[in-house]
């Protein structure tokens, strides 16, 4: 097998990485990808070097990986930046760092994909073995894999790393009929609170719109990074993504998209953009220009739920943080992340670290759950 490493996606070509990556989950396309670097999101520039890797034989691509040079740690949601200090307090230097990631998104899924004839833990193995003769040949401290599956997560545990965990909050569908089936599931004062929130939004003369991607306008896409842009910038931040970002994804995945449009008087008052998978809806942007009561639940959770509910999607997965999401009837889950580090003592060290943090993440998903609005047996 022979492996290469690219410094963009527009050496391969797209129904290549395809045909493997497949489209189930939208952040591992090709389109998704390339029109990250295609935009100037992802670049030398913004910290995040392209260095995909492929494995290749004689019957053509049989693996590949997503894989960016860091030299920082923003927009990856594992926070590693008291391992860097560390390795500075030391006089060494953390970055840069090898990261398998979707820029910019904490949402579960694949972190490689395999051709099906091909093995995927020996596939795997020589994925990370490239990383790793990189990493000694240019002095790179280490190589991260954030956020992947379930199915990879137990390949990745079979490797020499350490697997580090973390709680996000996602609402599953068990095929509810509607609405207000999910809501019948829940106690009462909960079921009052979620319909007082949808009833408030339109007290407040504000009406939802759903749009599919290919029914999307420009000018309505120039509305929506707007308020995107909004959400960073009352944070005193830049946005990560730009207009040309979501322009091009308009043409190249539309099929995937979903823009949730909040309206008052005809005028547009706050957006969210969701992706659609195979069976997840990701709930990922939104931004609004001034703040309506419970516009934000609206528009980001209850919106989805309809439509994972009218289009029969079994999870809906919005994104990180919020416990406000956990009185809502999102349920607390584990996330992971795996980390090889080429220097032994604070590889050991991170692995002593990780083991710790890991009992006090399942007590606090454990705690987490205790709030869960659902209905407990023989009680409303």
């Amino acid at each position: 097998m022979r492996i290469q490493q690219l410094d963009s996606l527009a050496h391969v070509e797209a129904a290549a990485w395809n045909c493997l990556a497949g489209t189930a989950y939208p952040f591992l396309r090709h389109e998704f990808l390339l029109a990250l670097e295609q935009s100037g999101a992802v670049s030398d520039s913004t910290g995040w070097q392209p260095q995909h890797l492929l494995l290749s034989d004689a019957d053509g691509l049989c693996a590949i990986m997503p894989l960016y040079l860091k030299n920082h740690s923003r927009g990856e949601f594992v926070f590693d930046q008291q391992w860097a200090n560390a390795y500075r307090q030391h006089g060494l230097n953390y970055y840069p760092k090898l990261l398998a990631a979707i820029p910019f998104t904490p949402c579960p899924g694949p972190r490689f994909a395999v051709r099906p004839d091909i093995d995927p833990d020996r596939a795997l193995q020589l994925l990370l073995a490239a990383c790793q003769q990189q990493a000694q040949q240019q002095g790179i401290s280490s190589w991260h894999c954030l956020f992947p599956e379930a199915g990879q997560l137990a390949q990745l545990q079979r490797l020499p790393v350490s697997i580090r965990t973390g709680v996000q909050f996602q609402w599953f569908n068990p095929g509810y009929a509607d609405f207000e089936a999910f809501l019948q599931t829940l106690n009462a004062s909960k079921r009052k609170m979620l319909k007082r929130e949808r009833r408030r939004v339109g007290e407040q003369g504000v009406v939802l719109q759903q749009l599919a991607g290919a029914d999307i306008s420009d000018a309505q896409w120039r509305v929506f990074f707007q308020f995107y842009a909004l959400t960073y910038l009352k944070k005193a931040s830049q946005p990560y993504l730009n207009l040309a970002f979501f322009q091009q994804i308009a043409q190249t995945m539309p099929e995937q998209l979903l823009m949730v449009i909040a309206l008052k008087d005809g005028n547009p008052v706050g957006t969210a953009l969701s992706f659609i998978g195979a069976d997840t809806l990701y709930g990922r942007y939104w931004g609004c220009y001034e703040e309506y009561n419970s516009l934000h639940f609206e528009a980001c959770y209850y919106q989805g739920i309809d439509y994972c509910i009218a289009h029969q999607l079994a999870r809906f997965d919005s994104g990180a943080q919020g416990e406000h999401k956990i009185a809502r009837g999102f349920t607390p889950v584990t996330t992971t992340s795996a980390h090889w580090l080429q220097d032994a003592a604070f590889a050991e060290a991170v692995d002593d670290f990780v083991r710790r943090e890991q009992a006090a993440v399942q007590v606090y998903k454990a705690e987490a759950s205790t709030y869960l609005p659902f209905k407990k047996c023989g009680t409303d």
